[in-house]
């Protein structure tokens, strides 16, 4: 009996694991570039009750009997499927159109990536640098801080769709382009907050789409945000089954309990 408690009790665990995955999806429905993540599942050890063997009247038999011992969390994938393109009235909002990253340089001197292309022009002493919300600067191609010298407005600054940034100064045109890597594997990619992601050794090494061979390049759409690729309809379906799963399970311990139960009120 002790089997099949610690069988259902690993399921339990897991469904409570997928439970909260869903809810984070869910919860960030309206994040920019937030990509959805998936739980993924594995079997436990299998405990073997008989090799394969002969029947009685000799004849071999084909399988043997083995018991799963349960289940538990093998990934937490993430889906890198496009996002809805949404359209604002911000001259410093982008979308990226494809599979490239924006890059960014945060406030520990790292380099991260992120597809929330939602920035603003932060005014310091030298002129303006393009930055996320949180302050953090970003990166062109050179792995540079995008800026705007003094006396530049921001207003004439003009954004092309391969991601080129074109400004005047002293009547001379100046052009950025923005960073934008791709990644072998981008489910490889860990997490930190603020919608950045890290570079991993499962992630493979950033990947510049302006000098690396054969990268199909991304698109830069000016005054569109990325939305989450989150389908609420297809999370809520695969809530109501981890609920379900989660219900078996109890249901699974409740069962055995009553029969360990039965079985000490025997009577000879």
């Amino acid at each position: 009996m002790m089997r099949s408690l610690w069988t259902a009790a690993s399921g339990m665990i897991a469904q409570q694991t997928n439970v909260d995955t869903i809810a984070n999806n869910i919860a960030n429905v309206n994040t920019n570039g937030y990509k959805t993540q998936r739980a993924e599942f594995k079997t436990l050890l299998y405990q073997t009750l008989q090799e394969k063997t002969t029947s009685a009247n000799g004849e071999r038999k084909p399988v043997s009997a083995q018991v799963g011992l349960g289940t538990r969390t093998a990934a937490i994938d993430s889906i890198y499927t496009q996002g809805e393109m949404i359209a604002t009235e911000s001259d410093t909002a982008f979308g990226i159109n494809g599979k490239g990253f924006f890059s960014i340089r945060a406030a520990d001197g790292n380099t991260y990536y992120t597809r929330d292309g939602n920035f603003v022009w932060a005014v310091g002493n030298n002129g303006m640098t393009l930055s996320t919300a949180d302050g953090y600067s970003v990166l062109d191609s050179n792995g540079q801080p995008i800026t705007l010298p003094a006396g530049v407005p921001a207003s004439s600054v003009q954004f092309s769709p391969d991601g080129v940034i074109t400004y005047q100064v002293n009547g001379r045109n100046v052009t950025r382009t923005f960073g934008l890597y791709q990644f072998n594997n981008p489910t490889g990619l860990m997490k930190i907050s603020q919608n950045l992601l890290a570079v991993t050794e499962a992630s493979g090494p950033a990947l510049s789409e302006a000098t690396t061979a054969g990268l199909t390049r991304s698109t830069v759409m000016n005054k569109y945000l990325e939305g989450s690729n989150v389908q609420v309809a297809d999370e809520m379906v695969d809530l109501i089954i981890a609920q379900r799963a989660y219900e078996l399970n109890s249901k699974a311990i409740q069962a055995a309990d009553e029969m360990m139960g039965q079985a000490n009120q025997l009577r000879r």
